[in-house]
């Protein structure tokens, strides 16, 4: 797919087919998010994959009662190796170089779904203490974004672009 019309293409799903992601599509996507830009080429994602139905429950009650996770064929759950990031970066590659570089990943794998033919959602909204329980995270890992991810049964409609503000130079 041309990389344009798939930005401009993509949405937000929230509904899937009960049919399972092969392995080898999952891995595609995976492989996407890394060949994201990272500071200083850290590369501090980590991605967990869960299928299993207990799980996805557990993820879709942690993120404030989303189900469709839950409904989704797999999930994929985006983190940060915060000990990587900060052992270059200190403090800053924690609170600001993670979250960059786990977007960009992110940004890739929905992309890369998307031109595979699968629907994702990008999820930030759920409390981060619950989701490191449920998928027994080590400490200095933090979870960013939740992905639900599958063939859509629908696909939303698309929704309209601002303006963007641009400043040339200076405000």
């Amino acid at each position: 797919m041309e990389t344009l019309k798939g930005i401009k293409t993509r949405r937000g799903v929230r509904n899937f087919k009960e049919k399972p992601v092969p392995e080898e599509t999952l891995k595609r996507i995976i492989e996407a998010g890394t060949y994201a830009p990272s500071a200083g080429n850290t590369q501090d994602w980590v991605f967990v994959v869960v299928r299993d139905s207990e799980t996805k429950r557990l993820l879709s009650s942690a993120a404030l009662n989303q189900w469709f996770i839950a409904k989704a064929p797999v999930v994929i759950v985006v983190c940060s190796d915060l000990e990587k990031i900060s052992r270059r970066y200190g403090e800053r590659g924690k609170s600001l170089y993670s979250i960059q570089d786990t977007a960009a990943a992110i940004q890739n794998m929905l992309l890369a779904a998307w031109d595979l033919g699968l629907g994702t959602c990008w999820v930030g909204a759920f409390d981060e203490e619950r989701i490191k329980d449920v998928l027994g995270l080590p400490a200095g890992v933090r979870p960013v974004a939740i992905i639900p991810a599958g063939y859509p049964k629908e696909v939303p409609e698309k929704t309209e672009r601002q303006e963007p503000e641009i400043h040339y130079e200076k405000w």
